[in-house]
């Protein structure tokens, strides 16, 4: 099979879809890697690496694109993308359509095999393609919080730990799973006073068991969402519904009562994100804008700023689940594993993810259907 690693093409996006380790892989197995010229520059891996282990180094994404039987990213396809897809190709990535008619239509139009890295899930529940980048994006929440506090940012001026005699900043993250867990872990760290509200009562026992009393938890109802986020300094948003869009759990009502200078960051933005006031998705070049005098830091690809970290988490994880790909073809390799076919967005012209049909009022035609 031919695999074609095309170079990520969004703003900022330094991270590339495989490492010369997942050429070596693939190649040994007798597949044929295709890697567009300094795909891999960004994090830090030079054309040279790919090609010691096998892989053909080619001028242009068109050539890639035209070339491959599968296409492995790491961000959905931007509009001008769209029309290097060729027909029946598969395309192995994060593509979050729930908010994205408009690629949606793209995929279906040219009945590409949509495989998510988002909605591939265990049957535990757990997210596996999505778990490293939560990790690293949950991290990089409070990173940036607290760097948009200081005051030549717009915010408050204030130091997250606070010094003696004055006490740290209130970090408030709304949803406990791998983003809340992960921002929750760093803030701790930080010395910042945390509290985590989260729908699920028994998920916030366990935080409070891995925090040994370092966080507060919160159980979700409105009032409660209400009065934390009055009292944040720094509000990450960390809610997720697998292949959704995010429901909008902080209202612009809730915004205005929080303190001028303050900060939110909504990690869900690339499911449309659950903060009213945040209208628009963000670049790391520009990532902020203010609104009732709150920070609003709503950038779509957070981990692409920390490309060599991130590479070599996804790729670690990525990679076992497209080397199945490569040896079974797609539908083969999903009959084969259950996580995988949970993966599958498009197929054949048809939508077979329920949410991400929902969302964009499409018909659902469901995976195992459609492979059988």
């Amino acid at each position: 099979m031919i695999i074609g690693v095309p170079k990520e093409i969004k703003n900022n996006e330094f991270r590339v879809a495989m490492t010369p380790a997942g050429v070596q892989a693939l190649v040994a197995k007798g597949h044929q890697v295709l890697v567009e010229r300094s795909a891999g520059v960004g994090s830090g891996i030079e054309d040279a690496e790919y090609e010691s282990q096998g892989a053909s180094i080619l001028a242009t994404a068109e050539d890639v694109f035209e070339r491959s039987d599968v296409i492995v990213k790491v961000k959905e396809p931007l509009e001008r993308e769209y029309a290097l897809l060729k027909t029946g190709q598969t395309l192995f990535t994060y593509l979050h359509l729930a908010p994205n008619p408009s690629l949606t239509n793209a995929l279906l139009e040219k009945k590409i095999t949509g495989i998510a890295y988002e909605t591939v899930q265990l049957p535990s529940g757990a997210l596996p393609l999505l778990a490293p980048m939560s990790e690293v994006a949950g991290r990089m929440s409070v990173q940036v919080g607290a760097d948009m506090l200081r005051k030549y940012n717009g915010g408050m001026g204030v130091l997250l730990s606070g010094v003696p005699g004055v006490l740290p900043a209130e970090v408030v993250i709304i949803g406990g799973g791998v983003v809340g867990t992960n921002a929750a872990k760093m803030a701790v760290g930080l010395g910042a006073r945390v509290t985590i509200a989260d729908i699920n009562a028994s998920r916030l026992a366990s935080l409070d068991d891995l925090f040994g009393g370092r966080v507060s938890t919160l159980i979700y109802n409105e009032y409660n969402i209400a009065e934390a986020v009055r009292k944040a300094d720094l509000l990450v948003s960390a809610v997720l519904v697998v292949g959704a869009k995010a429901p909008k759990i902080v209202t612009e009502a809730m915004v205005k009562t929080m303190k001028r200078g303050s900060v939110i960051v909504d990690v869900a933005i690339d499911q449309g994100g659950s903060v009213e006031t945040i209208d628009r998705v963000t670049t790391h070049d520009q990532p902020c804008y203010e609104k009732h005098g709150v920070i609003h830091y709503s950038v779509a690809n957070m981990p692409g700023a920390v490309p060599r970290t991130s590479t070599y988490a996804l790729t670690g994880v990525t990679l076992p689940y497209l080397l199945a790909i490569a040896e079974h073809g797609a539908e083969r390799a999903m009959t084969l594993d259950q996580s995988l076919i949970c993966g599958l967005n498009t197929y054949n012209g048809a939508v077979t993810n329920r949410s991400v049909a929902n969302e964009i009022s499409m018909d659902y035609t469901p995976a195992v259907a459609m492979l059988s």
